[in-house]
């Protein structure tokens, strides 16, 4: 059986529950931040999305959804001033005129998670990096050329271990 990728997976675990707050996929809660910005992303989540009970007549146009979205208290008078520019943005990214309202909840957000630091270059990168930048007669350009090696060398070492698991 061929390796499948870690997102089908997830997609697989989270689709029950994500289904049940009203969303078809993923896609408005993995890509909030993108959605509507980093700002708007640190003060507010998605909650839910509520999908209209009546079903119109074949041919005729669907009520919109209503998004509800969690607000910090300080924030939700900006977020309302906002609302109608993030319905925008988020039927923008489901590519048709899915929501038509926003709800908004006040309470606490979670921060979104602090990136772990990456792992230091291995001791033989690291020589070999000093060794490349040795002949450099500057010292300050040689240590800048050996943080940009070192940079250089964790980040190929993160994009490994990515592709590896």
């Amino acid at each position: 059986m061929p390796a499948k990728p870690l997102a089908e997976l997830i997609d697989d675990c989270l689709a029950p529950a994500l289904a049940a707050q009203g969303f078809a996929g993923r896609s408005v809660v993995a890509f909030w931040p993108e959605i509507v910005g980093e700002r708007l992303a640190q003060r507010t989540r998605p909650l839910k999305i509520d999908w209209p009970r009546r079903r119109g007549a074949p041919g005729e146009a669907a009520d919109p959804a209503t998004l509800v979205v969690r607000v910090e208290g300080a924030f939700a008078l900006e977020m309302q001033q906002l609302g109608p520019l993030v319905l925008e943005r988020v039927n923008s990214h489901l590519g048709w005129r899915a929501v038509g309202k926003l709800v908004l909840k006040q309470g606490p957000v979670a921060p979104p998670p602090a990136p772990k630091p990456a792992p230091p270059p291995d001791p033989a990168t690291l020589a070999r990096i000093e060794a490349q930048v040795a002949g450099v007669e500057s010292a300050e350009l040689r240590e800048a050329l050996a943080r940009l090696g070192r940079g250089i060398a964790q980040r190929r070492q993160v994009a490994a271990d990515d592709t590896a698991s």
